[in-house]
């Protein structure tokens, strides 16, 4: 009966991890963490090996680097200065905590404008380099459901088979 309870705790766990992505309030990588320790030291401590572990770190750090590199990439690509990259990567950070969920939008969108008009770009350079930051954000949160997916899947294949 406990093992029920727990599987039905993780599934929601895991479930919750993709509201994460939408409300990043929501730790989603501690979330999955949580799930799959409740397996590992309720149900079953034999059967996650250190392969699976080690796998699931290197997975992890993707994870957090996901939003980062992503706004760097297409505040780039989209014409926005190396300053801007770096404001960019500090702002979904901090975006993270003002106005969940829709600081992680706004904050890096707002502040690569500030920072490419600082550095005299044209006004339509600098909301070029902006839609940049908010095409990264989409593209991060895109891999990161991938991500996330796969650990999950991953796990799942670990235990069931």
């Amino acid at each position: 009966m406990l093992d029920w309870i727990i599987w039905i705790v993780i599934v929601l766990l895991f479930i919750l991890s993709f509201v994460g992505i939408i409300y990043p309030i929501i730790p989603s990588v501690i979330v999955i963490w949580v799930g799959f320790l409740l397996y590992q030291f309720i149900i079953n401590p034999d059967e996650l090996t250190i392969v699976f572990w080690t796998i699931m770190i290197i997975f992890t750090l993707f994870l957090f680097l996901a939003d980062i590199l992503a706004n760097s990439y297409f505040v780039k690509k989209y014409g926005g200065s190396k300053w801007g990259e770096r404001g960019a990567a500090v702002a979904v950070i901090i975006g993270s905590f003002i106005i969940p969920p829709f600081g992680i939008i706004i904050v890096p969108f707002f502040t690569v404008f500030v920072i490419e008009l600082l550095l005299k770009r044209p006004p339509q350079e600098a909301i070029k380099a902006s839609v940049g930051s908010l095409l990264g954000f989409l593209g991060g949160s895109i891999a990161k459901v991938m991500i996330q997916l796969i650990m999950i899947i991953w796990f799942f294949t670990v235990v069931l088979f």
